[in-house]
């Protein structure tokens, strides 16, 4: 091949690659001192992208599930407020219904305390039956007027896996409409009676959604844990290192400076052979 041509510049073919070589590197960095991600698309590293995908979805599927739960959360909050206020209720219905197993009342007296035990056990209706969060009710097992009840299982993770909250029936938690004697109040009172089982059942709702709540709050916990977790492995799989990149950058930009002056002068190299023709 010859030495001296116009045709054909050795030098500046290798300088043009080293120079392309060089702004590739230099988009490259670029790329992720912009992005702030080593692998911001597929065409960076297409398997550590399809695995980000995936932690990505879950993150995401983490983040309805909290949102899910929080929304229940409203429904298991207003229940216990409900209950809370029934058990108070139940209380003093109670200390009625003590006064009014005493034989020794009058007539006078035992149609106050009667009156007193019907406002009461109006007061834990209401309770019950305004226990609701967006039209939804756990003290009931049938959707009512203006609301829904029955059981409400909510997603809890990323696979969509359900826990489920079983409603309790209010009409078992709102003691009888009873004109009572002083026997009738005992029996009431007694193992076994109205007073006594609801008391009971109260009891045992209060138990049981304090349970829940309880469950779903360590749920949510651990989500955010999970979900920080998750974070942290993406971060380390696709993120930049910007420390790394910026020293990179200035070294790739003299780099490229230096290039584009070995190309110029390859270019001229040519010009020395009009010399031989003067």
């Amino acid at each position: 091949m010859a030495l001296n041509s116009v045709n054909t510049n050795m030098g500046a073919a290798v300088a043009l690659q080293s120079l392309n070589r060089t702004n590739d590197a230099l988009a490259v960095t670029q790329k992720r001192i912009s992005t702030g991600f080593r692998v911001a698309d597929a065409k960076d590293d297409g398997a550590a992208f399809a695995v980000a995908q995936a932690v990505r979805a879950d993150i995401a599927g983490l983040t309805s599930a909290n949102e899910q739960i929080g929304g229940v959360k409203g429904v298991l909050d207003t229940t216990l407020s409900s209950l809370n206020k029934v058990s108070e209720t139940m209380g003093e219905i109670r200390g009625v219904l003590v006064k009014l197993a005493d034989g020794t009342l009058s007539d006078s007296q035992r149609t106050q305390y009667q009156s007193q035990y019907d406002s009461l056990r109006t007061q834990v209706s209401n309770y019950i039956s305004d226990a609701t969060y967006n039209g939804r009710t756990l003290l009931s097992t049938a959707s009512a007027a203006g609301s829904v009840g029955g059981n409400i299982a909510t997603v809890r993770n990323e696979s969509g896996t359900t826990y489920t909250l079983s409603a309790v029936d209010g009409a078992n938690l709102t003691v009888a409409s009873t004109t009572f004697t002083a026997a009738a109040a005992a029996t009431a009172l007694a193992s076994g009676g109205d007073f006594a089982t609801k008391m009971a059942a109260v009891s045992t709702a209060l138990n049981t959604f304090g349970s829940n709540n309880k469950y779903l709050e360590g749920q949510v916990s651990y989500n955010k844990e999970k979900m920080d977790a998750l974070e942290t492995g993406l971060g380390a799989l696709v993120d930049a290192d910007l420390a790394k990149e910026s020293a990179k950058l200035q070294a790739l930009q003299i780099k490229q400076q230096l290039g584009t002056q070995s190309l110029s002068i390859a270019n001229q190299a040519p010009q020395s052979l009009l010399s031989l023709f003067r």
